[in-house]
């Protein structure tokens, strides 16, 4: 009787179509062996007895003194030249960008005797630049130790610039412009989070640059000579070594070997370029969570630092947006406005376009008497929590949350005091020494709450804030924002697809679509007469565009629609049916509906204690209608099941365009 496979001898064992095949295989293997040989040859043929002796000499020690400091003046040098030039290339679009990107990877593909060549022409004392370097400066680069330094970082440095900038790249700038948004100068964002979020792939390139420095050998024997003690470095001190000392150049170049190979070693596939905040990360849950959450604090109005003249201050908002989207915005004081509308509406771009962040659309815009138009983004007082919350991942929830306050000036021990105040208010102080990746969503869009309100901005952007909550924690959250928001001098805009955040939290509803507001009104008056049916959908109620022929209402996708309110010929309009307005029948409906259509189910899914149907019919376009159980199951409703539908006129509540 065959005895089972164990679990851990099951797992060596390939599945069938995960085989290399072996046309693959074999060169591949055949690729290992070409690289390998070399490097075996070096290992074969050292004296491993004299090997001490070889690399303690007085030539090899000093021209490994000036390796080392040839090679780190050269990394010195490449981070100062070549970590702007990566942000560029990363960050800027401009004419010839290509071009600058061809030249800084030439370095790399041409020969570095020619690259020795072209910098005795550009630098050298018959070169363009080296006649007015001398005359000016008395510098002299050629046969000097500076112009070996000069030869390393012009071969090693494009390993720099190419490792950052696709680290750059791969940075969503959500980060950044958070940060801006916090009040944090560019210089400041660039030193406090782009260069520590980068910090993986800006130490991949500055290893690889150093360990390419350091082997260095043609443009620095073309251009700066192979002079003892001056120039001549460890890769030139193997080539003289080979003609009088081959085991002493054996033994060299294994030490350069070592070097190298502990350089790659150390980087661990980091040359990609990946970032800590593109890595994937363990998120926590609830359960997780260590100690009792704080609870949130009773008065959910008052300000968690002392009020002062300056958190008194009003602001009113003014707005004219041109652009994608083209709108005037005007709000008193302590007014919330959530703004709905459609995918690709511009609901988003016009949160930027109010930050100062996107060129399709530009906003003239006034914070209480001051003009803000013409202000860069972080000295608007313009705060914005994006739909992932853009924590910055090398800093715990703390310092998150202290971050704008630092921006502005605040003493730091200031600073974090308020900032554990505003933590303990949205109900997650106990995690304030977490970093972002130890948080759960709900927990670090929380954390980004606290920051954009420990901030005190004049106007505050939300988009989609609550969206990575879970049901209880939302309507949680929801009551502490609604109360920071009751004593907010400023405007909030909220960006939501939630009907129930729109009515709770905001006091005014802005719906648009195609970048345009569509309604502008208080949430009681938009969900009794949404002028938009993205709207009324979202309010769960079916929504008819059409046009109004005598008693009835042209629809738009198809059909004819019989109404009860008089509307003049020609006029646009919205018919919106209730789904519970909405009757289902096996058999054809005789009475007083003026509506009926014949249709198919096509879906059953559940609403609370009721079900909703939605119906397709040719001779109208697809309707829900919202049922009990017990009636689904009297008329015995299914997938595919033909049925009638039948609305009354009184039904169908009509709204012009």
């Amino acid at each position: 009787m065959r005895r089972p496979l164990a679990p851990h001898t099951a797992g060596r064992f390939r599945a069938p179509g995960a085989r290399t095949p072996v046309v693959l295989a074999v060169p591949a293997l055949v690729a290992v062996a070409f690289l390998l040989l070399p490097l075996l040859g070096i290992l074969a043929r050292t004296n491993w007895g004299d090997l001490g002796t070889h690399l303690t000499s007085p030539g090899v020690l000093e021209a490994l003194r000036l390796s080392l400091l040839v090679s780190f003046s050269a990394l010195g040098l490449a981070l100062l030249l070549g970590v702007p030039l990566a942000w560029l290339l990363a960050r800027v679009s401009f004419r010839g960008k290509a071009l600058v990107r061809s030249l800084v990877l030439l370095p790399m593909v041409l020969p570095p005797t020619v690259g020795g060549v072209a910098l005795l022409l550009g630098f050298g004392r018959r070169g363009l630049l080296g006649p007015w370097l001398e005359d000016t400066f008395g510098i002299v680069l050629p046969f000097h130790t500076s112009g070996a330094v000069v030869a390393a970082t012009f071969v090693a440095m494009p390993f720099l610039v190419i490792s950052l900038e696709g680290t750059l790249a791969g940075l969503r700038p959500s980060y950044e412009e958070t940060a801006a948004s916090l009040g944090a100068s560019p210089v400041r964002v660039f030193c406090t989070v782009t260069l520590p979020m980068v910090a993986p792939g800006l130490a991949a390139g500055a290893a690889l640059t150093w360990a390419r420095a350091l082997g260095e050998f043609g443009a620095t024997i073309t251009f700066a000579g192979n002079l003892p003690g001056t120039t001549q470095t460890l890769p030139l001190q193997v080539y003289l070594l080979l003609q009088d000392s081959p085991e002493a150049a054996t033994s060299v170049s294994l030490l350069l070997l070592v070097i190298a190979m502990a350089v790659l070693i150390c980087l661990r596939g980091r040359w990609t370029g990946a970032t800590t905040a593109d890595r994937p990360a363990r998120r926590v849950t609830a359960a997780d969570d260590t100690g009792p959450p704080a609870a949130p604090s009773a008065a959910g109005t008052e300000e968690p630092a002392p009020a002062t003249a300056a958190h008194r201050e009003r602001w009113p908002l003014h707005a004219e947006v041109t652009g994608f989207n083209q709108l005037t915005l005007d709000a008193d004081p302590g007014t919330t406005i959530a703004v709905v509308g459609p995918n690709g509406a511009g609901k988003t771009t016009l949160l930027r376009a109010l930050l100062g962040l996107t060129p399709r659309a530009r906003a003239a815009l006034r914070l209480g008497d001051t003009n803000v138009t013409a202000l860069p983004p972080h000295r608007r007082g313009v705060a914005w929590v994006p739909q992932d919350g853009a924590l910055f991942p090398h800093l715990n929830a703390l310092h998150n949350t202290a971050y704008g306050l630092r921006a502005h000036g605040t003493p730091r021990g200031d600073a974090r005091r308020t900032a554990q105040q505003w933590l303990d208010r949205l109900g997650v102080g106990h995690l304030a020494h977490r970093k972002p990746a130890q948080l759960s969503g709900g927990q670090a869009q929380r954390v980004a709450l606290a920051r954009a309100l420990a901030a005190r901005p004049r106007l505050l952007l939300l988009d989609e804030p609550l969206a990575a909550l879970d049901q209880t924690t939302r309507a949680q959250v929801r009551h502490t924002l609604r109360g920071h928001l009751a004593g907010f001098g400023g405007v909030c805009l909220i960006v939501t697809h939630d009907p129930v955040e729109a009515v709770s939290l905001a006091d005014r509803v802005l719906v648009l679509d195609d970048g345009r507001a569509l309604q502008d009104a208080p949430p009681a008056e938009v969900t009794r007469h949404p002028r938009s049916p993205w709207v009324a959908r979202m309010l769960g109620r079916n929504a008819w565009p059409g046009t109004v022929t005598g008693e009835a209402l042209a629809l738009t996708d198809g059909g004819r629609l019989v109404i009860a309110d008089p509307l003049p010929d020609g006029a646009r309009a919205l018919a919106i049916i209730a789904p519970e307005a909405v009757s289902l029948h096996i058999d054809r409906p005789t009475g007083s509906p003026r509506n009926v259509w014949p249709g198919t189910v096509r879906e059953l899914t559940s609403a609370g204690s009721r079900l909703r149907v939605l119906v397709t019919s040719p001779e109208a376009p697809d309707l829900v209608a919202e049922i009990t159980p017990s009636a689904a199951l009297e008329l015995g409703l299914a997938d595919g099941v033909s049925v009638w539908t039948s609305v009354k006129a009184t039904e169908v509540s009509v709204v012009t365009l």
